[in-house]
């Protein structure tokens, strides 16, 4: 028994089944009939409207749908393992694997409610073992899945759009002051990567793309450093890979002592038997530096230098804060940092922005004032 309400000929229908709770709606297509379950008479409502758009476009896939953990290995091996970089592969792989398929995998993917998805998050961040970011990039990947499902035609909406993920709030970051680069850069001097470490605080370049950097990347005479890849280990080895995104492949204009440093770091290579034509810092000989041993030979340098411990992509953020604050526009640090949008600089950096503020006020004070 039903309770059916029609919507004319070729407008699918609403229905709820005696006994049972939620909603069904169901939309024909060639003498064939695809029927959603929901729970509730709006989100039926909402399934019944993207079948129809999906109809009228010829998306609308009249097979029984897989499950969603089916789906999943399907989308990680067809789209992102051939389009995203390998770590990022992994990384979404891990989370299929780990948590979303033991939650969801039943699931058909055409049944998958926003209330299953919205449980699902609501669990994670209850999870004292899992940080609000790891929820933030499990909604994140349901998020990417569910959208190519919608393109493929398997579904007619993205429900994991249609939750609320996690707030995470945004760490300052940590920055070198202009006291504590000195500091550091100090430390280094006679280190055998000296210039790298100078490199990193004046340019901002991401750890990969520092140890990718390549002889053939660096334009002593014109003072431009060309950043084209970076420098990461996949499967137990150490791969040259492209940059982050098309706006991280960029030309940065060097001022002059990196230039000079860079000079000086390139004759010893040559003195010490390297021809200089592969990775600018090397080891010693010659091969690329695993991340690793560089993290391990940062926080020895901190040491000597005194400083508090951080990270070596602390050196990026503390070129940015230099930068900011020896005025260079934040759509210039966009284009240096390679970042793909202004919002981003202006969101990593926006603590850094009261103090150009005052200055600011300080400089027109100074025009206005009698």
């Amino acid at each position: 028994m039903s309770k059916q309400r029609t919507r004319g000929n070729g407008a699918g229908t609403l229905y709820q089944r005696t006994g049972r709770p939620g909603w069904y709606a169901s939309v024909s297509m060639n003498g064939r009939r695809k029927i959603y379950h929901t729970t509730t008479k709006s989100e039926a409502d909402q399934l019944l409207a993207g079948a129809k758009v999906a109809r009228e476009k010829g998306e609308l896939v009249m097979a029984k749908s897989q499950t969603l953990a089916a789906y999943l290995s399907t989308w990680l091996d067809q789209v992102v393992k051939p389009k995203r970089r390998p770590g990022t592969y992994k990384g979404y792989e891990s989370l299929v694997r780990v948590h979303i398929v033991p939650a969801l995998g039943r699931v058909r993917v055409d049944r998958l409610t926003p209330a299953q998805v919205q449980s699902f998050i609501n669990a994670k961040l209850e999870d004292p073992d899992l940080s609000p970011r790891t929820a933030q990039y499990m909604h994140a990947v349901l998020r990417a899945a569910l959208a190519c499902a919608v393109k493929w035609g398997i579904v007619s909406r993205n429900v994991a759009k249609l939750v609320d993920g996690p707030t995470v709030a945004r760490e300052d970051v940590k920055v070198f002051t202009r006291e504590q680069a000195a500091q550091l850069l100090a430390a280094a001097r006679g280190d055998r990567l000296e210039a790298l470490y100078s490199v990193a605080l004046a340019l901002g370049l991401r750890q990969g793309e520092a140890l990718g950097l390549q002889w053939a990347d660096v334009d002593l005479e014109a003072s431009v450093l060309h950043v084209r890849q970076q420098l990461l280990r996949t499967k137990g080895s150490l791969v040259l890979a492209p940059v982050k995104t098309a706006k991280s492949r960029r030309d940065i204009v060097m001022p002059a002592s990196i230039v000079t440093a860079l000079r000086e770091h390139r004759q010893r290579q040559i003195s010490a038997g390297k021809a200089a034509i592969g990775f600018v810092f090397a080891t010693a000989n010659g091969s690329g530096i695993d991340a690793r041993n560089l993290v391990r030979m940062f926080k020895a340098l901190l040491k000597r230098a005194g400083l508090p411990d951080c990270r070596f992509h602390d050196l990026r953020h503390g070129a940015a804060s230099l930068m900011l604050a020896q005025g260079v526009s934040p759509k210039v640090l966009q284009s240096i940092l390679g970042h793909s949008q202004i919002q981003v600089t202006m969101d990593v950096y926006a603590h850094v922005m009261p103090e150009l503020h005052r200055d600011a006020a300080e400089r027109m004070d100074a025009i206005f004032a009698h």
